[in-house]
């Protein structure tokens, strides 16, 4: 095992740091008219580009402005330096772990390019989800005031303990932690109860739609969203066009509408609403006004191929 990069980058733009722990992965997004043809070809636009829920997060964050945006992740030696390069020509300062017996991890994104835009992923983890204890270090927390933990750290034991123990460091020196579930798929493999045990001491938890409602078994989203503020102090679900719910104490407080798009790849889009909403609120802004931010950047997002926000130059 090696480190790609390090924890330094720009300057401190706020009060403080974001640090960011979770998946980097190789996209490889396929756009197609549809419907798919079984047994021969299908054609399509196909672009390889970088990826992962966490990564984007920060990638988002950074590009927001109003933080030093940092990372953590773990990759292979195959695709480690590109990476790196990806993350920091967003802004991000990335300490890659590289994994020295899994590649890698890749998601085959099919993206039907009809009026929603919908996607479909094939997903190989590879080593983003081997991000384990041993790749933590309290010193990581240095200068940082907000950690946020992608959920698919929750789907593998190495991870799971990863996150045991950032948010136990977090806890100790006062720093309040977010996490994003992630997916509806592997959280229904998890199961909601072990779910909600792992992310005690969470304090906003930024679910989507299904998300939410896979967690308390509700139909009602604004319901949904209620029944989770009472286990997490707020609760910010995303709808997509449908905007956000923000919700404390077991009500809902605000419903931040969306901002017109025009959709070519949902891919990475509620990524890009965390990031935004998460620099903001770092930024000094309070949730409703993050939520804003976020909603703008999802709609950026949406509009543009792949789950990354534009590289300067």
């Amino acid at each position: 095992m090696s480190t790609a990069g390090g924890t330094r980058g720009t300057a401190s733009r706020g009060g403080g740091a974001l640090l960011v722990a979770g998946d980097v992965i190789t996209d490889v997004v396929a756009r197609y008219g549809g419907p798919l043809a079984p047994g021969t070809d299908t054609a399509a636009a196909v672009r390889t580009v970088p990826g992962g829920a966490g990564a984007n997060v920060a990638c988002w964050a950074a590009r927001s402005g109003g933080a030093e945006v940092r990372f953590l992740g773990r990759v292979g030696a195959d695709a480690a330096a590109w990476h790196e390069r990806e993350l920091a020509g967003c802004g991000v300062s990335a300490r890659l772990v590289v994994d020295a017996e899994a590649p890698t991890g890749t998601v085959i994104c099919l993206v039907d390019t009809g009026a929603a835009a919908e996607r479909t992923f094939l997903t190989d983890s590879g080593a983003s989800l081997r991000l384990g204890p041993g790749d933590w270090s309290d010193a990581l927390l240095d200068g940082v005031v907000r950690l946020h933990l992608s959920g698919y750290l929750l789907f593998s034991e190495p991870s799971r303990a990863l996150v045991a123990v950032a948010l136990a460091a977090a806890r100790a020196r006062g720093v309040p932690v977010s996490l994003d579930p992630a997916s509806a798929g592997f959280l229904q493999e998890l199961g909601t109860e072990r779910f909600l045990t792992l992310v005690d001491g969470v304090e906003v938890l930024l679910p989507s739609r299904d998300e939410a409602c896979l967690l308390t078994g509700r139909r009602d989203t604004a319901a949904a969203a209620a029944e989770l503020s009472r286990s997490v102090p707020l609760v910010v679900v995303k709808q997509g066009a449908g905007g956000a719910l923000l919700a404390r104490r077991g009500a809902v407080t605000a419903h931040v509408p969306a901002v017109p798009a025009t959709p070519r790849d949902t891919t990475g889009a509620g990524d890009a609403f965390t990031g935004a909403f998460l620099a903001a609120l770092v930024a000094g802004a309070d949730p409703e006004a993050a939520a804003r931010a976020g909603c703008a950047a999802g709609a950026r997002a949406v509009e543009r191929v792949g789950g990354r926000p534009p590289v300067p130059g």
